[in-house]
């Protein structure tokens, strides 16, 4: 059987065990220290190695199986014990995991790599040590050098069939009829694969090859060449087969192989009495099975294809709207009726489209305690990585962009917020620094916090390093508020740590989430304290596909402004306001707002002045609001935005272009980016 069509399946399903994998493993290191009950998360824990070292079997991958089945005994020992459970040997199975990850990327361009034997070692002498009670500061104890291959954990009795599944794998004989010895006893296994198996003859013929290494197959129904050519009626497997293993030995074997809904093992020889069935494990909810089936997996190249299309009829609808503007009114009625029906449509299908591609947050914040785990060990710090509002949903397209800059935060915090243990605790703080990564929705954006505890960040020193650097004059930095000074963090290259590390320091953090931010049509603040902590704050739209936006016209020029930074309009004359250092100034909202005539700031030619202009009021950034003169507000707008390509994408103040249905393009306007906040 080829199984190279079922690679895409394996590294995806393989990846979600390995990211919940991670994350189990930080809970229950978190658990245990605060002397919780932890036996559900390793016992979960466990299902995910478990669930890796079956499917990489099926798919033949020794090298993956052997190692996960490596993590899986050592996960074996904490569900016996949980208080086994160390740092150390926390760190073993995250490394594990780390190299089963590179191992399945590997297998994905239809390698089939080997276990580094350092890694097993490693996995099989925590497993004895755990098991032993040995603290995991403690020397080696000092018997007899043992072998160059190292000493093999001595298997516990009701493991010992399954010591070695993924060596029995590969070592098994092809099934073929043989004649008994005398001490064999003949039994029959009926197995069911699970109904939402992708794979159902993949998983038949791994349990041929798991029952041909302990004894003889005389028959099989449906036989190996049906299963190699992935035919198996009814998802049911009927095996003869010749043993000297007792029935629980063939259970627990079986029991390792995924996908199994039920076996039954009984006696073949009329003779001898037949054991009472024995399920393997529990069956699945019925409507858990239905669910599997109903659902399907799509690459995101596809629905970024399905999205385009769904933009190109929206602008192929508006294009018909105004061409029916040219046809006689007393015919006109039936084609309004027909383009307002297609138009009701295609918004039907964008907007089930973006639900398919909307994701939960959860998909770049569950790794996000791991990695603070890692960073927090490796600078000697105890800091504990929070997540709220995981569930809320963005667009695939910002996810993709949000982990990196998550990362970054994150490890800053780490590195430069919190404190060693020794000076939070004299000022009065826990040992334990804290890290809160919260998310929530607020209109048509998402807010996401990413807050610590720690020691906050210094206007003054940023303000200090940033004329040391010859950012800024020594007059322009004084004139700064702390609000504004904190944003100084940002700039490329500016750093105020004591010393640079192989975590941070270097200055090419922050600028790099503030502009991967901005990219996406989100904006960046930064609040602190000194000595109780610093919050940023990403504010982010949904969605970066079509927006509505807010159609002006300046001169000849029709131009857009996304309605979410939109906060108003007034028609105003312009003489009649008040002025502060030269410039009007618009009383809105309590607050008076410094008004900019657009034509004059995307510098159009020069037009006869008009006192009687429109003023949009739209978000600046960093909470301010700034007013725009506009000739004419023309209206709100479905619009399918198109990214920007070279030499656009360098003009400030443009984030990205739309196709009025006359075929007109329009730019969007980068309000934060026009220079005039």
């Amino acid at each position: 059987m080829d199984l190279r069509k079922y690679l895409p399946l394996f590294v995806s399903e393989a990846g979600e065990h390995l990211a919940a994998y991670a994350k189990d493993l930080v809970q229950v290191e978190k658990g245990v220290a605060a002397g919780a009950d932890v036996r559900p998360i390793i016992d979960s824990l466990f299902r995910h190695a478990h669930s890796v070292k079956g499917m990489s079997a099926s798919m033949e991958l020794e090298g993956i199986s052997a190692l996960a089945h490596r993590a899986e005994d050592l996960v074996d020992v904490f569900r016996k014990d949980p208080s086994r459970l160390d740092a150390a040997a926390v760190d073993d199975l995250l490394a594990a995991g780390d190299a089963l990850q590179a191992m399945i990327q590997a297998s994905a361009g239809g390698d089939k790599p080997a276990a580094d034997p350092a890694v097993l070692e490693r996995l099989a002498e925590t497993a004895r040590r755990c098991r032993a009670g040995e603290p995991a500061a403690a020397p080696a104890p000092p018997p007899a050098p043992a072998p160059a291959a190292g000493p093999q954990p001595a298997p516990e009795p009701q493991r010992t069939a399954a010591a070695e599944p993924a060596a029995a794998v590969s070592a098994a004989p092809e099934p073929a009829p043989a004649a008994p010895p005398t001490r064999h006893r003949r039994l029959q296994i009926e197995v069911e694969i699970a109904g939402g198996c992708p794979v159902p003859a993949v998983r038949a013929f791994l349990v041929v090859k798991k029952l041909a290494g302990l004894g003889a197959v005389v028959k099989s129904s449906p036989g190996v060449e049906d299963l190699k050519a992935g035919r198996i009626p009814g998802k049911r497997l009927e095996v003869v087969l010749d043993t000297p293993e007792p029935v629980p030995v063939l259970e627990r074997t079986l029991a390792q192989i995924s996908d199994l809904t039920s076996v039954h093992v009984r006696s073949a020889d009329a003779a001898a009495p037949a054991p009472a069935p024995a399920p393997a494990k529990p069956a699945p909810a019925a409507d858990a099975a239905i669910e599997a089936l109903r659902t399907v997996r799509v690459r995101t190249e596809i629905l970024d294809e399905f999205l385009d299309s769904v933009g190109e009829l929206i602008l192929a609808t508006a294009r018909i709207r105004e061409l029916g503007k040219m046809v006689p009114a007393p015919h006109r009625t039936g084609l309004v009726e027909g383009v307002d029906r297609l138009h009701a449509i295609v918004k039907d299908l964008h907007d089930k489209v973006m639900t398919v591609r909307m994701t939960p947050l959860a998909l770049v914040t569950e790794r996000l305690p791991r990695a603070g785990r890692d960073v927090a060990r490796k600078v000697n710090k105890q800091v504990e990585v929070q997540v709220q509002g995981a569930e809320i949903e963005l667009d695939r397209a910002i996810l993709e962009e949000l982990s990196d800059p998550l990362l970054h935060l994150i490890r800053n915090a780490i590195d430069h917020g919190i404190e060693p243990p020794h000076l939070r605790l004299l000022a009065g703080k826990p040992a334990s620094g804290r890290i809160t990564v919260q998310a929530r929705r607020e209109r048509d954006r998402v807010i996401l916090e990413v807050a610590d505890d720690g020691r906050g960040l210094d206007a003054a020193k940023l303000r200090a390093a940033a004329v040391a650097r010859g950012a800024l004059t020594d007059e322009a930095a004084s004139l700064l508020s702390d609000r504004e000074a904190l944003l100084l963090a940002c700039l490329p290259g500016l750093s105020t740590a004591d010393a640079v590390t192989d975590v941070s320091g270097r200055g090419v953090g922050l600028d790099a989430v503030k502009r991967t931010v901005e990219s996406i049509g989100g904006t960046l603040e930064i609040d602190s304290t000194p000595g109780q902590g610093a919050r940023f704050t990403l504010r982010l739209p949904l969605t970066v596909a079509v927006q509505p936006v807010l159609l002006v016209r300046v001169g000849e020029e029709v131009l857009g402004l996304p309605i979410g930074k939109v906060h108003g309009a007034a028609q105003v004359a312009l003489s009649s306001l008040d002025r502060t250092q030269g410039a009007p100034v618009l009383p809105y909202d309590g607050a008076m707002v410094p008004v900019h005539d657009l034509s004059r700031v995307l510098g159009f030619p020069e037009a006869a002045a008009r006192d009687e202009r429109a003023v949009v009021v739209a978000e600046a950034g960093e909470g301010a609001r700034i007013g725009l003169a506009v000739d004419t507000l023309i209206g709100q707008q479905e619009a399918v935005l198109k990214p920007l390509g070279q030499p656009l994408e360098k003009v400030p103040g443009i984030s990205a272009v739309t196709v009025l249905g006359n075929g007109r393009p329009v730019f969007i306007l980068d309000v934060q980016r026009l220079g005039v906040a």
